[in-house]
């Protein structure tokens, strides 16, 4: 059985994001970047499933520049059997990327898909479903436990009112949540040992992919301040003020 897991470079999550003079976009000149926060969860997820003998190679994929190769050399570190770079000039939108992944699935045949519910970038939450539904194939979203049975995966997922667990037939789509798991602490020596192994490089055409774009940014701000908040003395002076600014009457 064979994991394709996707894989996003995006800004560290521990770095402050500043945004370019002109508003077009973040500034990464020069800032750390790092394997996408659920993209690493999903890799761990399929890493535990062959320690377990459910799966047999996992492969790991990105798609960007020649830069994407560190967060590919990463996967390979944590023990990722393969790694495949997309390589595109500019990152296409959310159902660029599906259409690149459809494509390698097609040519990979894997069984399982993983990857992160969003990227901490863009927060688009989308690129899982629409590849699932290119795929043809069940998806499992938001993934907070998983359980692989014969040709059967359980996906407990989690909802806004609570969770719910899911039967799946393979092949399918399978998006990680914050809860999935705590991905695994990567040594040094299996870092320098991952730099030394292959990383197949394709590109959209060698997939068949013409990468029209359909979502275009106009403007990237920092979020408005929110206001101070203020204390109330009674019920009736906070419902007059609800009343005031159209909370409750708009």
């Amino acid at each position: 059985m064979k994991a394709l897991v996707a894989i996003k470079r995006a800004l560290d999550y521990n770095i402050v994001p500043r945004i370019l003079h002109d508003g077009t976009d973040v500034d990464i000149a020069g800032a750390k970047m790092s394997i996408n926060p659920l993209d690493e969860i999903a890799l761990e997820e399929a890493l535990r499933l062959k320690e377990k003998n459910r799966i047999q190679e996992i492969i790991v994929a990105s798609i960007g520049t020649s830069s994407a190769q560190d967060v590919l050399r990463h996967g390979l570190a944590m023990g990722a059997d393969r790694a495949i770079l997309i390589q595109t000039d500019k990152q296409p939108d959310q159902l660029g990327v599906a259409k690149l992944l459809n494509a390698l699935v097609s040519r990979e045949k894997p069984d399982i898909v993983l990857l992160g519910k969003q990227s901490i970038d863009e927060e688009a939450c989308q690129t899982g479903q629409m590849l699932a539904a290119l795929m043809n194939a069940p998806q499992g979203t938001f993934a907070s436990k998983i359980s692989l049975d014969g040709n059967e995966i359980s996906v407990t997922r989690e909802t806004e009112g609570g969770t719910e667990t899911l039967a799946l037939t393979l092949p399918a789509v399978l998006t990680a949540d914050l809860r999935l798991n705590e991905p695994r602490f990567v040594k040094l020596p299996n870092l320098m040992m991952a730099k030394r192994k292959l990383v197949e490089t394709l590109s959209a055409s060698d997939l068949g992919i013409n990468l029209s774009v359909h979502v275009k940014r106009l403007k990237v701000s920092q979020p408005s301040i929110r206001p101070a908040g203020i204390k109330v003395g009674s019920i009736e002076e906070l419902v007059s003020k609800l009343n005031a600014s159209g909370v409750l009457h708009p």
